[in-house]
């Protein structure tokens, strides 16, 4: 049986990662560069610190850096109190709770941000235990974002899972020793999250929730 869920945010619980992809193109814009929003799309899920390096040039000038990630934030803010979470998220969570499962947010938004999707959620009933991107060293793929909200839930890795929306969240819940189930609200598709090694894949937090019905996790 799993005693903890720890869950994602953004693209999976929230509809944020297509926001996230616009303003990290406008604030990468500003900067000189100019980089294709579906490569943005699909570095999304990663903390800024992976993300940077992920699309950005080796040689470019780091020094920039801060002020881009900045320029992301401001923008992204825009749009905090018009965050809408997907169908049967916050039914989702409250089941989990509601089966005696420890219920962990493990988002590596920074804390103002994780406060506009929490309050987007309007779920705080049923949630246990948060992490946001200052508490550790390394985002997503790194272990280090899930292992944090495991140690919160105060469980083994082998009572727990893991429900993300990226390749990001399959990789990070695997090195961390648990199984990832994944969502396709956040923009993947079945095939990718599967190759990654998604234990299960479903459309969204509703169809899940659905699949489970009086059943926990199991």
């Amino acid at each position: 049986m799993i005693d903890a869920v720890l869950f994602d945010v953004d693209g999976t619980l929230v509809d944020t990662n297509y926001l996230h992809a616009t303003t990290w193109w406008q604030a990468f814009l500003q900067y000189g560069h100019t980089v294709p929003m579906g490569n943005i799309h699909r570095a999304i899920g990663m903390g800024s610190d992976k993300l940077l390096d992920h699309l950005l040039p080796d040689g470019r000038d780091r020094d920039a850096d801060d002020a881009i990630r900045s320029a992301h934030t401001a923008l992204y803010a825009q749009y905090w109190s018009r965050l809408t979470p997907f169908d049967g998220a916050a039914d989702l969570l409250r089941a989990c709770a509601g089966w005696g499962n420890r219920v962990v947010l493990a988002s590596s938004a920074a804390v103002p941000e994780l406060k506009a999707l929490r309050a987007a959620l309007d779920a705080d009933d049923a949630i246990d235990e948060a992490t946001s991107a200052s508490e550790v060293e390394e985002s997503k793929p790194s272990p280090d974002l899930v292992q944090l909200a495991l140690e919160r839930a105060g469980v083994p890795a082998d009572r727990a899972v893991f429900v993300g929306d990226t390749r990001w969240d399959v990789e990070a819940a695997a090195r961390a020793g648990m199984p990832c189930v994944c969502v396709l609200s956040g923009g993947w598709s079945r095939d990718e999250l599967q190759e990654a090694g998604a234990a299960a894949v479903y459309d969204g937090p509703r169809a899940l929730l659905d699949d489970l019905g009086a059943s926990p996790l199991t």
